[in-house]
């Protein structure tokens, strides 16, 4: 490895060391709350603490033409009480979604349902909510965490699904950096699954994970094109402007109608790109999280890739150097 690989791989490593204490310092929580530079920026990113500020960003969302899935802040619970409340605040989410006609779509993440923690707590609180987005019609997509609950999270999947088969249904989610993605597709192609496909945050051995960025973009470029040619109604979740143009000549190439997939993104994240999509005709689903757990939500995406934090900086200033969305043309 060369000399100046060394050194930037040792400073990304004391940084996400930095971040990942600071985001178990409740007191500096705390005090984040209250700074308005902290929650400003916050703001940005996440749609408020409670369901009915979640709401109002979801009514500006549609406004504009934007689709939307809704995620509760909150990952590892520590007790099964706390799974269950998670569980009970989403069927609330469910039922508040279908009441007011916005998307019915949710995106759940196991380890705050109880995945390690109980199993069948967890699947208990998994069907609870498919039965109850099956009384609305309602998608539920189940998240990826880290490489070590990839199958448990396909497996839980697998068995809940006939839930609401038909009445909503539930997706999954894959990450292009592992190495297992590929074979992982292709069954799930052949299952008619519905697919999100994101590069994948987390920090994960490189037995099991492409470490390069490099090599993490052309698996993403390589699998994107494969759902988009054969799955059902891909989720192609990503905000590298290059991956998008590609997917956007692909589909024009191979004569794909915008119907068939749809982009995703993130909650505050390249707002300006999210709506040129929308004028040049693809669905754009935003990734909306909300509720009190956002300090430590916050602190842990920043350090499962450091990088991030020059990204989310990147991502304001270019929104800011935009020179308005008349000027802009076509992805």
């Amino acid at each position: 490895m060369a000399v100046p690989a060394v050194v930037r791989s040792a400073a990304e490593r004391s940084l996400r060391t930095t971040l990942l204490w600071l985001s178990r310092r409740r007191s500096l929580g705390r005090l984040a709350t209250r700074l308005p530079v902290t929650r400003g920026m916050v703001a940005r990113f996440v749609a408020g603490e409670t369901l009915e500020e979640a709401l109002r960003a979801l009514d500006a969302l549609h406004a504009t033409g934007l689709r939307t899935t809704v995620d509760i802040l909150g990952e590892a619970v520590t007790s099964a009480d706390a799974a269950r409340a998670a569980a009970d605040e989403y069927l609330v989410v469910v039922d508040a979604v279908a009441a007011r006609g916005l998307d019915r779509n949710v995106s759940v993440k196991l380890s705050q349902m109880g995945l390690g923690l109980d199993d069948d707590v967890c699947r208990d609180n998994v069907r609870r909510i498919l039965e109850r987005a099956a009384e609305h019609d309602a998608f539920v997509r189940i998240d990826m965490e880290d490489h070590a609950t990839t199958g448990a999270t396909l497996a839980l999947w697998r068995a809940l699904r006939p839930i609401n088969a038909g009445r909503g249904d539930s997706g999954v989610v894959i990450q292009a950096a592992l190495r297992r993605s590929p074979a992982d597709v292709d069954a799930l192609i052949a299952e008619g699954a519905r697919i999100r496909l994101c590069k994948g945050a987390y920090v994960e051995p490189a037995a099991v994970a492409y470490p390069d960025k490099a090599d993490v973009d052309a698996a993403y470029a390589t699998l994107m094109e494969r759902l988009l040619r054969d799955a059902t109604f891909p989720g192609i979740a990503t905000h590298d402007e290059h991956l998008i143009r590609r997917a956007v000549a692909f589909v024009r190439d191979q004569g794909i109608a915008p119907d068939r997939f749809e982009f995703q993104m993130l909650y505050g994240v390249r707002r300006d790109l999210q709506e040129r999509l929308v004028r040049a005709g693809f669905g754009v689903r935003v990734y909306v999280p909300y509720g009190t757990q956002w300090y430590p939500y916050f602190m842990r995406r920043l350090a499962e890739r450091p990088a991030n934090v020059a990204f989310v900086l990147r991502s304001i200033l270019r929104e800011k150097r935009d020179p308005g969305p008349e000027s802009k043309s076509r992805p």
